[in-house]
């Protein structure tokens, strides 16, 4: 039985985010269907799995590719497994090795992409007072 069927997508801010459930303590990542990372402005795809107060995701984003400028009102770390980041935060630009942690305090403007030799594999956590997705800047 895949992990989505065993776990609810309803109430999740998040479309497509499993919920998690009481009683219920271990999420196998691999077994759960992707989604967008920020659809209307992101190339990262992956894994999302949304509590009462926080939410994490494993999300890849191709070489090359990356998010344009957004924000969001919930604040998010970015822990950077794979590959090279290279992001604008709040103005402020960073290359983010593998091992580094990117944080991301609520409404700031942000934008990153993957170098162009290797993809970025990065697992984050938002709180919930907004979903994953984030608003794209103007």
């Amino acid at each position: 039985m895949a992990e989505n069927d065993m776990t609810s997508k309803e109430g999740a801010r998040t479309p497509g985010a499993l919920r998690a459930e009481p009683g219920r303590y271990v999420y196998e990542l691999a077994k759960i269907d992707p989604i967008l990372g920020g659809p209307a402005y992101s190339t990262a795809e992956g894994v999302c799995v949304e509590g009462d107060r926080m939410m994490i995701a494993l999300m890849r984003m191709a070489k090359g590719t990356g998010a344009v400028a957004h924000s969001h009102p919930n604040e998010q770390w970015i822990y950077i497994m794979q590959g090279v980041f290279h992001a604008t935060v709040g103005g402020v630009k960073h290359s983010v090795p593998a091992g580094s942690v990117i944080y991301i305090p609520s409404n700031t403007i942000h934008e990153g992409r993957a170098g162009e030799d290797q993809d970025v594999l990065f697992f984050t956590c938002k709180d919930t007072s907004h979903s994953l997705h984030g608003i794209k800047a103007a």
